[in-house]
């Protein structure tokens, strides 16, 4: 019997990264994650195994992530928002030096500051932020069960497989409290390996004087990413009472939005509406073999997100049908099942 307690989002995570192994944290304080920071802090205090700095910003803490990473500890970072922008330049090193970067995002509304609870605004960010080609891992949980397994998983695949690996989710969420107990399932650690082999090599290279060397060397990347996106990409699909064969409409939604729209599928089918969802669990690399065998029986794809339509162009570059696309676009505001609902209702 797995023992129950009431948790909120942000404590979840930070059970999360000690269960991972996790051993530093640098960050600094920023809504809606601040509470990973205190929480990790407050751990400190009682394991003096666990170490934490809070930095001058968010570019320091970023940079402090990689040189810890290449000092041989596992690290970590939360942020936010405009910190997620900070973040960027040790982010696109780490991209580079195929560092196991570790950061947990709390998604808020912007641009710039913004507003400090909720949004789904960072999907390109998270992606594509910084001077790369977009290698990096990004999972999107619908619950607290999920934020659990996901970030456990987040640091498996950092050190699994050295692309930076970011947990993105969003203040409501990280705010949620409920009774919570920790999966039944056994995730086993990854394990440290050197980041580079000693016999013949020791520093990690980032910058490359001759171009062509440079593209060489991110095709190389770009392979390895492709390979490893054959074993994590993760999805779910959500039929209500509906068999797959039946499915007229798909709605497609991640993160909590995903959570919104199971309801909102439960309720149209009880108008018998022959609708699913498709949920990206794995943002980058996204599901997009699984979505395009989907979508050649669908007549209509809905994509409800909290932004001005982010998920909406991922869909877009990765669907090879022509589908006809509308949806649900509201840029730091929550979504309604009444909404989805009234959506797919009205679509002639």
């Amino acid at each position: 019997m797995l023992e129950k307690r009431f948790l909120n989002g942000h404590e979840v995570l930070v059970e999360a990264c000690i269960d991972a192994g996790a051993m530093q944290m640098f960050g600094y304080p920023i809504t809606p994650t601040t509470e990973i920071l205190s929480g990790w802090i407050n751990k400190s205090l009682q394991n003096k195994n666990l170490h934490c700095l809070q930095t001058e910003d968010e570019v320091a803490a970023g940079f402090a992530v990689c040189g810890a990473i290449m000092a041989g500890q596992k690290a970590f970072t939360a942020t936010a928002g405009p910190g997620t922008v900070l973040m960027q330049d040790a982010l696109s090193m780490a991209d580079g030096m195929r560092l196991p970067f570790v950061a947990l995002i709390g998604q808020r509304g912007g641009p710039s500051s913004g507003t400090v609870i909720y949004s789904q605004q960072e999907v390109n960010l998270a992606i594509h932020g910084g001077n790369g080609e977009g290698l990096r891992i990004v999972l999107s949980p619908s619950n607290l069960e999920e934020m659990y397994t996901l970030t456990r998983k987040v640091f498996n695949y950092a050190y699994k497989y050295r692309f930076p690996s970011i947990l993105l989710t969003d203040g409501y969420l990280l705010k949620t409290r409920q009774s919570f107990s920790l999966p039944e399932t056994k995730i086993e650690n990854q394990k440290l390996l050197a980041l580079v082999d000693e016999a013949s090599q020791k520093n990690i290279r980032n910058i490359y004087t001759l171009e062509k060397e440079l593209m060489s060397e991110l095709e190389k990347n770009k392979q390895d990413f492709e390979e490893m996106s054959k074993e994590i990409v993760e999805f779910e699909i959500y039929l209500g009472d509906n068999s797959l064969d039946e499915i007229e409409d798909l709605i497609i939604a991640h993160g909590i939005v995903g959570a919104v729209a199971k309801e909102a599928v439960d309720e149209l089918n009880k108008q018998n509406k022959k609708v699913a969802l498709f949920r990206p669990i794995t943002l980058s690399p996204f599901p997009k073999d699984e979505l395009n065998k989907l979508a050649k029986k669908i007549k209509n794809i809905f994509v409800c997100e909290s932004s001005l339509g982010q998920l909406h162009d991922l869909v877009k570059q990765n669907l090879e049908v022509t589908t006809k696309i509308s949806g649900i676009f509201k840029p730091a505001v929550g979504v309604e099942v009444e909404e989805i609902v009234d959506l797919v209702l009205s679509n002639k």
